[in-house]
């Protein structure tokens, strides 16, 4: 006897998951079991890595483990609440002080992670009465952080300052409040935003403007305060990053004004309803955060491999989106070809791999460096290059 399948509310879930396949979308997840840096255990085999944040090197450095260790022995484990209510550590204290100081302003607050950062201060400081114009490529946080606040969101093209100024023309007066969102380095383009002409039209234009600093923290700057330091910017502006690239530990921040952060602890429900971070990251942070301001030798290493790649991938006529940063977007063609490429990688023992649509609109290998890295590391990948 044949019987009908009983359907049930989950039934969708198999049609969108085939979707995702038969699209060439579909991602997995890699196993790592190795410390963080330059070489790592990938599904059992040891691989060059180029795909981690960890800029710097300092999530596999000895002094942040250390760190991280004392301050779990002094404190426990958890924070065990949120920090309204339980009280917070004397570390997450120290470690705003250190983020206002690296970040020149008067004070910082410290979220959960990065992108909790970006939606609860964008949904406090904006509403259904206001505007936020963004630029197209923000990472999803700034994003869903828009969507979040129920302000009108409008997304301006990506660096396109006359597009910008051409929105703010259109929009700006019928609005109480206008918010202006761009990262300082686009996490899969790599390339830098027009920060000081962007300020100029917030001045112009009666606009809040908050920059997420993600991938600047540490990397830009004469003490790693980032791309706004490296610009001499000192406006007044709401300045998010995070604890996790190069900064080697877990964790995102709000930087600003007193009265800013004074507020955000009001009514950032991201950070208001969670539990505060746990002292093994704080502890590692604040570590961080002394060493990227004394030891410019790190950033000094990493721009040379920048260089170095540049330099490299321009001789093989290889084209990359931008060398603006540690970040370099390699586009290959189609999405086919792209996997294809990251295929030939892996097989030669290097994990570079392939960026495809909806995360970006064009696909393409994105390529991170480190300041540990080695020039004969970077010359093997070169090498892998143009044998494909």
């Amino acid at each position: 006897m044949k019987t009908t399948p009983i359907s049930t509310p989950y039934d969708w879930l198999d049609r969108s998951l085939d979707s995702i396949h038969k699209a060439n979308w579909y991602r997995s997840t890699q196993t790592v079991t190795s410390k963080a840096g330059m070489i790592a255990t990938i599904d059992g085999r040891e691989m060059l890595m180029f795909a981690s944040n960890n800029y710097l090197g300092l999530a596999g450095d000895r002094r942040l483990i250390d760190a991280a260790i004392m301050a779990t022995e002094m404190y426990g484990t958890g924070s065990t609440g949120s920090r309204l209510v339980t009280g917070h550590l004397a570390l997450h204290e120290e470690l705003e002080s250190a983020i206002a100081d690296l970040k020149n302003t008067e004070a910082a607050l410290v979220f959960s992670s990065g992108y909790l950062a970006n939606l609860g201060t964008i949904a406090a400081i904006v509403g259904a009465r206001d505007l936020i114009l963004g630029d197209a490529y923000n990472h999803s946080c700034l994003k869903k952080g828009g969507l979040l606040s129920g302000a009108t969101a409008i997304d301006y093209q990506h660096l396109n300052l006359a597009d910008l100024t051409a929105k703010l023309q259109e929009h700006r007066a019928k609005y109480r409040r206008c918010l202006i969102t761009t990262d300082s380095v686009f996490s899969m383009d790599g390339d830098l935003a027009p920060l000081r002409e962007i300020i100029d039209l917030a001045h112009q234009y009666d606009c809040m403007m908050l920059v997420d600093e993600a991938h600047g923290t540490g990397v830009f700057g004469d003490r790693g305060g980032g791309l706004t330091q490296s610009l001499g910017i000192q406006e007044n502006l709401i300045q998010v990053g995070t604890l996790s690239k190069a900064l080697g530990s877990l964790g995102g921040y709000v930087a600003g004004s007193a009265k800013l952060i004074d507020y955000l602890r009001n009514r950032a429900a991201t950070w208001i309803y969670t539990t505060g971070l746990s002292p093994a990251d704080t502890g590692a942070a604040i570590a961080a955060i002394k060493i990227i301001k004394t030891e410019n030798n790190l950033r000094e290493k990493l721009w040379q491999n920048v260089g170095f790649l540049k330099q490299g991938l321009q001789n093989l006529g290889f084209q990359a989106i931008a060398f603006d940063s540690p970040i370099v977007a390699i586009e290959m063609g189609d999405i086919a070809k792209t996997l294809q490429m990251a295929t030939h990688l892996r097989e030669n023992g290097i994990f570079a791999p392939a960026i495809r649509p909806p995360t970006v609109p064009t696909p393409r290998i994105r390529l991170t460096l480190m300041a540990n890295h080695t020039h004969e590391q970077i010359q093997y990948f070169m090498q892998c290059l143009q044998a494909w």
